[in-house]
């Protein structure tokens, strides 16, 4: 079972970019998902996470207003949609699937976790 994470890349501040994370099974469709992030030097924190359905969305206070995640279960994947970005918004990013069904900023909650992708934003 994996979690691909893909759309990565560098942008410029301002600028926006759509982060996806497809599950190669549908194993995860009845688990929240969430994304986290972690910048160099730093510890990995919590970005935004969705509940199994989609009808409960979670969003650190950093990124609140500017970032959106979403889920398309058909295709297996998540989505963090990120608007507005800033320079302190440079991190690997990374997909995780919850132990249950609802939204969790806790770690500790995400038992499986996807690859991660670079996003370096400038100044």
């Amino acid at each position: 079972v994996q979690l691909q994470a893909s759309g990565g890349g560098l942008v410029q501040a301002g600028g926006s970019l759509r982060l996806s994370c497809a599950a190669s099974t549908r194993m995860f469709s009845n688990n929240g998902m969430g994304w986290f992030r972690q910048a160099p030097g730093k510890e990995r924190e919590f970005v935004a996470g969705i509940s199994w359905n989609g009808r409960s969305t979670y969003y650190a206070d950093s990124i609140k207003g500017r970032f959106t995640i979403s889920r398309d279960a058909a295709k297996n994947t998540v989505y963090l949609q990120m608007n507005s970005l800033k320079p302190e918004d440079t991190a690997v990013y990374f997909c995780a699937a919850a132990r249950r069904a609802g939204t969790s900023a806790e770690l500790e909650e995400y038992n499986y976790w996807g690859q991660g992708t670079l996003v370096t934003v400038s100044s």
